[in-house]
């Protein structure tokens, strides 16, 4: 079990963000009188957690995620729905990056005619 410091040390986040997270209701740190305490698995929750956010999760589609997998022992609903969220986020992710690539062209497009323009 580790502190509060600790766990924030380790994770590399602040203690603002473990106490947002335990407000959230996404993690629950044991008490020992005015102390939170983490055991590991309220820290592997967090791991899960800072990955969810790295890969563009809501807070509420990790909290549902989190849920499914106290609920579920063998995970197959979690498994499902991690399954269709993921191929959400890959649709999103792909729709954006045409939507760089055209961006990008345009851009290119414009810089090649000013820069054309400017030849004496």
């Amino acid at each position: 079990m580790l502190g509060i410091q600790e766990v924030a040390s380790q994770l590399g986040v602040t203690l603002r963000a473990l106490r947002f997270y335990e407000k959230e209701g996404l993690i629950k740190p044991e008490r020992v009188g005015t102390t939170r305490v983490y055991t590991k698995r309220e820290i592997g929750r967090m791991q899960l957690i800072l990955r969810g956010k790295r890969l563009g999760f809501s807070i509420r589609e990790i909290k549902e995620f989190l849920d499914l997998y106290d609920a579920d022992p063998n995970h197959q609903e979690q498994m499902e729905r991690l399954a269709e969220r993921v191929r959400e986020r890959l649709d999103e992710l792909e729709e954006q990056r045409k939507a760089l690539e055209q961006t990008i062209e345009e851009l290119t497009t414009i810089e090649r005619e000013a820069r054309a323009r400017l030849q004496p």
